[in-house]
């Protein structure tokens, strides 16, 4: 019994194209072969079978056998070094070889659904174009950051057409010979048009198409959609508040004929799928030449061309710095964003993976599991698949055959901060970190009560000789003011606890201040909280090096307000850390002691060292959504990590 799948493709205008095709092969192949047989039976119904005596083969003399076997293979090196510059260099799989289908494909959501439909359209071509008078989807555009499954999709979508997919590179097509690429483009667009008539349709798939279309010289870049005077378009959160758009000018030459050239093809390929075959041209050719022997109203039709049935995709990570010719209706018709999961897309995807990783009972529990979607925000499938993977070599180094939740909470430690590097500190330095660390944690406790307190150590990690990592507990989109105040204030926690501790201030606490100036930055300058509602990010582009930053720093208005905003909190914390003292040497204690907190472990040290003591006009906020980390001494790391 056949699947549904198999049934619809059979169904479909590509099935039976392909069908046709069959016949028609095995009708040539009767038409060929017959005549010989009928002439083979013949002379064995006659009693004269043919036998080897009736092939004489002549007399050459050994010299002409040689030389002539030389200049064969002078004329096939020459022809190989032509043919070899200017043929395709795709790679075709049938769709029994693909290991990928529709059902694989997990947490794109929206995206999915308009594939779909696309694909639907693919296999109705003939339909849509005749019946319906429509013009089929020729092209698909997938653009996003790498591992969000461009590439997946495109392979489940050949498989599940039952069609060829001829896969080929953006980079493999460029050459250091003259028009050598113009010529590959063009063999990989013959190849698809070939095998799109004998398999009944095709599908094309350029990765990082960028790599030979991007803008040539003078074209403008791709215009961003235009915003219409009846609507209003607003954009939020934290690392998108200045939401700038910083498309790429610059333009690599790949080849000696130029980016133009090869773009100029390109466009000309992509128009190419009505092209006639040779035989049609020479039909067309001898009716054009009996034509001219005919009178008017007895002129011979021309054979008619009918467009292939091929559906091209690229990917890019840079979509923005592709030639804008590509991207208009009847080229590329619909560009589709993959973005990473929200978290019940990345759900889904850990559904899909654990299914086929050895793990233990507890991984199966939906709270887990939920659990483990809600902390891996901002991740990619294929981050997600490296990350139970990590797990799983934990697994293997404790001599487990299966994971289970302390192995991936290890691994999201090392994949998110990196691996430990025990250090050698001296007491006070010890001491030092850890009351820098614990004011971190006290700080993001008490003004963020609802933030998940994740890691908390002390050891060496990614540059940082201490860190706090905390995230969210649901994914958000948006940010408040006072969780953007909750943030500068965590950041201030350490510079704060050292100074109360020892009564002195290390230089541990200047990627924490980095950190705070920015957020504060984007406050005054960006998003209208600090007493200003000018937008340092709706001006142009500034000189190469100054951002919002630069140019809130550089306005002495705007920096006074950053500069009091920034006061203002760090003397919020210092009143704050200053009535809960036990906290901070609670958290010091457990981390000299065990180096190195996770989770619960962190929440159950605060609440056995007593209650909170509240302070007025410090109070808890709303939760945003990021994990950010917090380096301590010694740092020059960026503090915010998997926004």
């Amino acid at each position: 019994m056949k699947s549904q799948q198999g049934v619809r493709r059979d169904s479909a205008d590509v099935g039976r194209n392909r069908e046709r095709r069959r016949q028609r092969r095995l009708l040539r192949i009767a038409v060929v072969l017959g005549p010989v047989a009928g002439y083979l039976w013949y002379r064995i119904l006659t009693g004269d079978p043919v036998s080897a005596a009736d092939v004489a083969l002549p007399v050459v003399d050994p010299l002409y056998v040689i030389i002539g076997l030389f200049f064969l293979v002078m004329i096939g090196v020459l022809l190989a070094q032509v043919v070899v510059s200017g043929r395709s260099p795709h790679v075709v799989y049938r769709p029994e070889q693909i290991d990928v289908s529709m059902d694989d494909v997990k947490g794109l959501g929206p995206v999915k659904e308009e594939v779909q439909r696309s694909l639907d359209l693919f296999l109705a071509g003939r339909t849509f174009r005749r019946d319906m008078g429509g013009t089929p989807r020729r092209g698909l555009l997938f653009e996003g950051p790498p591992g969000t499954g461009k590439t997946h999709m495109a392979k489940a979508m050949a498989r599940e057409a039952g069609v060829p997919f001829l896969y080929v590179s953006g980079t493999s097509f460029q050459s250091m010979y003259y028009g050598a690429t113009a010529r590959k483009i063009r063999s990989y667009f013959r190849a698809l048009r070939k095998a799109a008539r004998a398999e009944g349709g095709a599908i094309g798939f350029i990765e990082e198409i960028d790599a030979i279309a991007t803008v040539r010289h003078g074209m403008p870049m791709a215009p961003a959609a235009p915003v219409s005077s009846s609507s209003v378009v607003c954009c939020g959160g934290l690392e998108g508040l200045p939401m700038q758009s910083s498309r790429a000018t610059t333009v690599s030459a790949m080849t000696t004929e130029g980016v133009g050239g090869v773009v100029n093809e390109l466009l000309v390929q992509m128009q190419s799928f009505d092209e006639p075959t040779g035989a049609q041209q020479l039909v067309g050719r001898l009716v054009d030449a009996v034509n001219l022997l005919l009178p008017a109203h007895r002129q011979l039709p021309r054979p008619r061309v009918e467009p292939v049935d091929v559906l091209l995709i690229a990917a890019t990570n840079r979509a923005d710095s592709l030639d804008p010719a590509l991207l208009r209706p009847g080229r590329f018709d619909r560009r589709l964003t993959f973005d990473a999961p929200d978290q019940r897309g990345r759900r889904e995807v850990l559904d899909h993976f654990l299914a086929r990783k050895a793990h233990e009972a507890e991984l199966d529990d939906d709270e887990r599991r939920d659990a483990l979607a809600g902390i891996t925000a901002g991740s990619t499938p294929v981050m997600i698949e490296n990350l139970l993977d990590e797990a799983l070599v934990n697994a293997v180094r404790r001599g487990a055959s299966a994971m289970n939740w302390k192995d991936v909470e290890h691994a999201r430690l090392v994949t998110s901060v990196g691996l430990g590097s025990p250090v050698g500190y001296t007491d006070r330095e010890a001491r030092l970190i850890a009351t820098h660390e614990a004011g971190h944690a006290v700080v993001a406790h008490l003004v963020a009560p609802q933030r998940r307190l994740e890691v908390l150590t002390i050891i060496k990690r990614a540059g940082a000789l201490g860190l706090l990592a905390h995230g969210d507990a649901e994914e958000v989109w948006t940010r408040s003011r006072s969780e953007l105040v909750s943030l500068v204030q965590i950041a201030f926690g350490g510079q704060v606890a050292e100074e109360l501790a020892f009564g002195d201030v290390s230089t541990g606490p200047s990627s924490d201040l980095a950190y705070a100036t920015r957020i504060g930055a984007q406050m005054v300058g960006s998003a209208g909280m600090a007493g200003t509602l000018v937008s340092f990010a709706a001006a142009e582009a500034s000189p190469v090096g100054e951002g919002l930053v630069g140019r809130v720093l550089g306005d002495s208005s705007t920096r006074a307000q950053l500069e009091q905003l920034l006061g203002e909190q760090r003397d919020a914390v210092r009143a704050l850390l200053g009535a809960n003292t036990h906290l901070v040497a609670a958290l010091r204690d457990a981390l000299l002691e065990r180096h190195e907190l996770i989770g619960h472990e962190i929440t159950d040290v605060l609440a056995a060292a007593g209650p909170a003591v509240e302070i007025s006009g410090v109070s808890a906020a709303p939760r945003g959504a990021a994990v950010v980390v917090l380096p301590g001494t010694g740092s020059a790391s960026a503090p915010t990590v998997g926004a």
